[in-house]
């Protein structure tokens, strides 16, 4: 009988079976060949191809083990990886997804012969945390990358520095609270018994007693001494005035604690300082060996800063572009009278012009030339925190 016509039904048919999963028991997985049938498997087992394999495979039979177990092992926790992350999930899950692809590795050519024995392995490994549920098996992948565990790292020392902060703050206001407490004595009320002598006589409760006595009092003054006696008497209210209101202003002069706060705040934010300092278009210096005689000790400028710690840079000589990691590059400082960057510190991003530089303390001393700071002389700028302007 012929072969079927390319475009026959029978033709199209084969060609929809052999792009999907087929039969898993008519796969051969050192030829890495997958057969339609029980009779294609047939005649590919007494093929010449698959015996050379099997040949190969019957002088070192451990190393084809091994083989086969990293790569199932490395694409099934790449797949966890990408798709799932950290997330918990059922083991079985990911083994469908993973199955799914047709050219996998097939989990009867590994050293594990079930996926619970595999999952285990995972635990046991520390790859991934397993835990057993009557629905099943669990997996969480554990991620250890540098980047991850980095990114990780940093967000526990802001956590840390935002309480640390909140601590202070808490207690300097404690601080505050007890120093205006320290000046004032506190009343303690005297409570006596409400006694009448007869029962005739009634109780009265003067409520605003200075108030009344002052009325009386001026009232009989007036009418004892005479218009002349009224003038004394407003200079002296004025006097008593004038000298309340200059007290209230002192008091209004001293800082309150809120304005001391906010001080502190200041003072906090201007010796702030960060782990990373690169700013596009500052000259900088390569220090790494690992690139070559090259470009070790050249100077480049930064045109891309990806992730703030790593920039895209420029070598001023030969134009070359290179990706390297802050930890490669060094600041470049120029002569006095050029412009510098503020690259850390409370001052950072601000332009500046370099006075001079004291070698002894390794820092020198800019003027800012930029922002609301303008012409304020910083004296002590570590080399670090500072670099030339391209």
């Amino acid at each position: 009988m012929g072969k079927a016509d390319f475009l026959s039904p029978k033709a199209i048919a084969n060609r929809i079976k052999s792009k999907g999963l087929q039969k898993l028991r008519w796969y051969c997985q050192m030829c890495q060949k997958q057969c339609r049938d029980e009779n294609g498997f047939k005649c590919h087992c007494m093929s010449e191809s698959h015996q050379r394999q099997l040949l190969l495979a019957s002088e070192n039979p451990q190393r084809f083990l091994n083989y086969f177990s990293t790569e199932f092992r490395n694409d099934f926790l790449e797949l966890l990886r990408r798709r799932f992350g950290t997330k918990r999930v059922h083991n079985n899950i990911v083994y469908n997804e993973y199955i799914s692809h047709r050219e996998h590795i097939h989990m009867n050519a590994t050293q594990w012969e079930t996926l619970t024995d595999f999952t285990k392995w995972l635990g046991r490994e520390g790859f991934c945390k397993v835990d057993e549920t009557p629905k099943g098996w669990y997996i969480q992948y554990i991620d250890r990358d540098p980047e991850t565990i980095r990114r990780q790292q940093e967000l526990e020392r802001k956590k840390k520095q935002d309480l640390d902060d909140e601590e202070k703050t808490a207690k300097f206001i404690e601080k505050q609270v007890r120093r205006g407490l320290e000046g004032k004595e506190l009343e303690t009320p005297v409570y006596t018994e409400l006694s009448r002598e007869s029962e005739e006589e009634k109780v009265a409760f003067n409520l605003n007693k200075g108030a009344s006595t002052s009325i009386a009092a001026s009232s009989k003054t007036s009418s004892v001494l005479g218009p002349n006696a009224l003038k004394t008497v407003g200079e002296v209210v004025k006097r008593k005035e004038s000298s309340h209101t200059s007290g209230q202003s002192k008091e209004k002069k001293k800082k309150s604690a809120l304005d001391e706060i906010m001080e502190l705040e200041e003072e906090k934010k201007r010796t702030a300082r960060t782990d990373y300092w690169l700013q596009p278009e500052i000259i900088v210096k390569i220090v790494t060996k690992k690139l070559g005689e090259k470009y070790h000790k050249k100077k480049a400028v930064v045109k891309e800063v990806i992730d703030k710690y790593t920039a895209v840079v420029k070598m001023l000589d030969s134009g070359d572009k290179l990706k390297l990691d802050q930890t490669h590059l060094e600041t470049v400082i120029p002569a006095p009278g050029k412009k510098v960057l503020v690259l850390n510190g409370g001052y950072r991003g601000n332009e500046g012009i370099l006075e001079s530089i004291n070698e002894k303390s390794f820092s020198a001393t800019i003027t800012i030339d930029s922002g609301p700071l303008k012409g304020r002389r910083v004296e002590g700028v570590l080399y670090e925190d500072i670099s030339k302007l391209a």
